[in-house]
């Protein structure tokens, strides 16, 4: 049996076992990435849909996915490849690309407008070891490397990654930790502090999908928006101002099916709230 340190769950995996998150796993008494080279999606999507509005618009990314999540968000889009208990099969099905190859890949789409590799669809984090070698090649090619994560990892992982990633889209699904621990399964301080120090390393662009009745009101909105607002970068310069923030509209899916969609209204209205603090707040999803 070792500890996993990646996230706030610390888990303690039995060996052969597998963490909560369905990736790590415990091997000759040391935890280890099993999901390592395993992808299971892999598509050249527009800089847009990650989603990154003020980083290459208009270019094309290679974005690669693996299986397995440290969070539970009941509305989750990928739970196929995310959710551990149905994702398991992948850790056995799962194409093998190593890192030599999906840099690689990367390079043949150059020509076809793209600008390197996004890590994004399942938690790239849990796998931090194949995005780090991974992204390490991408910078050799001269070429950009997307992180897309919910931000649920130790500040060590983002130290073993931070020199080779150029942009991170990471969600701050909402700004209490009721939201967090009652319905996502998460802790709002670790994805807050992962924030706050990630805003030092690289490009960064924030994503609040609102739920109605559960992250809607103009307050927390307010709130969000003005921690985000507060920001600084390595130097202690105040950059909060400029981080673009995402807010975007559910639909009701997997096992959140028992309320509507988000009135496109409200979305409006909430950006309009961040703009308060905020000189740059998307829509998505509208």
């Amino acid at each position: 049996m070792a500890q996993c340190d990646v996230c706030f769950r610390q888990c303690q995996i039995q060996e052969g076992a597998v963490g909560f998150c369905g990736a790590r796993t415990c091997r000759e008494g040391r935890i280890v990435a099993d999901n390592y080279g395993k992808i299971t999606s892999l598509a050249l999507d527009p800089i847009e849909k990650k989603p990154l509005a003020r980083f290459f618009p208009g270019s094309l990314i290679l974005s690669a996915g693996s299986y397995g999540c440290n969070l539970r968000c009941p509305f989750c889009q990928n739970h196929e490849i995310s959710w551990s208990a149905q994702a398991m099969r992948f850790s056995r099905e799962a194409e093998k690309i190593s890192p030599q190859e999906l840099a690689q890949t990367a390079a043949y789409y150059r020509d076809k407008g793209n600008i390197g590799v996004a890590f994004t669809y399942n938690e790239p984090l849990i796998g931090y070891e194949y995005l780090r070698d991974t992204a390490r090649l991408v910078h050799e090619m001269g070429m950009k490397t997307v992180l897309v994560t919910n931000g649920t990892a130790q500040l060590h992982v983002l130290e073993e990654i931070a020199p080779y990633i150029d942009a991170m889209n990471i969600d701050l699904k909402g700004f209490t930790d009721r939201y967090y621990r009652d319905v996502l399964g998460g802790s709002r301080k670790m994805t807050m502090d992962f924030i706050t120090h990630a805003v030092k390393t690289c490009h960064v662009e924030l994503t609040t999908l609102i739920v109605p009745g559960e992250n809607d009101s103009e307050e927390e909105m307010d709130q969000l928006s003005a921690w985000v607002c507060g920001l600084q970068d390595a130097k202690g310069n105040p950059i909060g101002h400029e981080i673009p923030l995402h807010v975007s509209r559910f639909f009701p899916r997997f096992h959140m099916q028992d309320r509507r969609a988000t009135e496109i209204a409200l979305v409006y209205r909430l950006a309009e709230t961040a703009r308060r603090h905020l000189k740059y707040v998307y829509t998505g999803n509208c």
